[in-house]
């Protein structure tokens, strides 16, 4: 319970004041217990920084059916646009967690790494649907892939910070058109 609460209260004073501005102190200050009794549950800030992107990986990766890697074999545009809708309905969720760590990443190297783990992970999953699937020249996969995710996270990243500047039907329909192009259509993709 000390733990759930820590996490939860160090996640709000990094969305009040900013990862580097709020301290081991506030946080255990916060949650009604000492620096002794944090130290106890994390040995850094760091730490409880990586249990909440734990947290956001359980959210991103649990209601995948189908996987990210299954959605890319298959080529298909609605199961497409069906997953990127699926990961915009997650965003509210994953917003203060992901904006966290976007902060921490500057200051911390293991958020950092474990954030490009996040992204190397994800374009693999993309690349390794595209191999299955024998789609586009096997040199041009992994960048294909890469595109198509860093223009999803930067999407995201805007979303985070200003919310909806473009209608959400129309910045969906765009990137699911995008993906299209960087992941399905290679001349053998059904028309839409």
């Amino acid at each position: 319970m000390t733990r759930r609460l820590l996490l939860d209260h160090g996640l709000a004073l990094f969305r009040t004041k900013g990862y580097a501005a709020a301290t081991v102190d506030e946080i255990a200050a916060s949650a009604g217990t000492t620096r002794t009794t944090f130290y106890l549950h994390f040995p850094s800030k760091a730490q409880l920084m990586q249990a909440l992107l734990d947290e956001v990986s359980e959210t991103l990766t649990g209601i995948d059916d189908p996987p990210l890697a299954e959605v890319v074999e298959r080529g298909e545009r609605p199961l497409i646009e069906e997953w990127l809708n699926r990961k915009f309905d997650q965003w509210p969720r994953i917003g203060p967690y992901l904006t966290a760590a976007y902060q921490a990443a500057g200051i911390e190297p293991e958020i950092n790494a474990a954030l490009t783990n996040w992204f190397d992970s994800t374009t693999t999953a993309m690349h390794d649907g595209l191999n299955q699937a024998d789609r586009f020249d096997a040199n041009t996969r992994h960048v294909r892939s890469m595109l198509a995710f860093g223009q999803f996270e930067y999407v995201a990243r805007r979303w985070f910070e200003s919310g909806w500047t473009v209608d959400r039907a129309i910045t969906l329909s765009t990137i699911t058109d995008s993906w299209c192009h960087l992941l399905i259509d290679d001349g053998r993709a059904a028309p839409r």
